[in-house]
């Protein structure tokens, strides 16, 4: 490998780090009462193929959460998102936080299947630290919503991993659901080459039998618009699919999962919101 090619990767993880929610990673308030009880665990060959774990202190029996970063499928670490993971799991949620593969190393389908193979993973795991297998749900920031939408309502992905069944419930936080035609770079890069695109789309897989969802946007978000998360959950709704919508006024993109953070909390009720509808769903489950 050249000297270029050694240094670029350093300064991408620099620039990651150093961007708005790395910096909350590195320096903003935590959760307390709440630790990570398992770092870097494979669910596959691949470095990025790795998840990590959060739990109360004392957990047990509790239900699971699997998160997802965003990153416009071509970036993200779950080494800069500790503190979403942390915030979620203080709520009363063991919360596994998986890496997965991006473009341009893979092109879909590889990373949604990575989250489906997570996910499948992270149920094997969490009954060892104080959370219950049987009521797991996913959920996803921006291009991690992309992810938790699609293996929850594209049966294929979690049919693959052997575990059709156990996602009950997802939730999405500023989510692309219907992003055609490709007229991005990070869309084309990821989806281009597909010979079907409504097969990348997860409004496409809106079926009467999905588990229950929730969707959170805000409306000022310039990155990926409010739309999406409307259209999803009217196609829901119609299908008699249990959907909530919840939209929130000035929001921006970043601004959705910053409020998982202590610091800008009291900005909008985001993470209640999540936490309450996960708390009644898979304790339905």
């Amino acid at each position: 490998m050249t000297r270029r090619g050694l240094i670029a990767p350093a300064l991408g993880a620099l620039a990651a780090a150093c961007s708005p929610l790395g910096l909350l990673n590195a320096v903003g308030p935590r959760d307390r009462g709440v630790r990570r009880v398992a770092r870097s665990i494979p669910y596959g060959d691949h470095p990025r193929q790795t998840l990590d774990l959060y739990a109360p202190e004392g957990a047990t029996d509790l239900p699971t959460v699997v998160f997802f970063y965003g990153g416009g499928w071509d970036s993200g670490s779950k080494d800069l998102y500790g503190w979403a993971a942390q915030a979620l799991a203080a709520q009363g949620f063991v919360v596994a936080l998986p890496d997965y593969r991006v473009v341009p190393e893979v092109v879909f389908p590889a990373f949604v299947e990575d989250a489906a193979a997570a996910t499948a993973r992270a149920a094997e795991l969490v009954a060892d630290r104080g959370g219950d297998p049987s009521r797991l749900g996913v959920a996803g920031h921006s291009a991690g919503a992309h992810l938790a939408m699609m293996i929850a309502l594209d049966p294929r992905y979690m049919r693959a991993t052997g575990k059709p069944d156990l996602i009950r419930a997802a939730a999405g936080l500023a989510g692309p659901y219907e992003f055609l035609p490709f007229n991005v770079a990070a869309s084309i890069n990821a989806f281009g080459h597909v010979d079907d695109p409504l097969q990348t789309q997860p409004l496409t897989f809106a079926r009467p039998d999905a588990p229950p969802v929730w969707l959170g946007h805000g409306t000022a978000d310039v990155t990926v618009h409010d739309e999406d998360s409307i259209l999803l959950d009217t196609r829901l709704r119609e299908l008699g699919v249990r959907s909530e919508l919840s939209l929130y006024p000035d929001l921006t993109h970043e601004d959705l999962i910053a409020t998982f953070s202590p610091l800008f909390r009291k900005k909008a009720a985001v993470l209640a919101e999540v936490s309450d509808f996960f708390h009644r769903t898979l304790n339905d489950a």
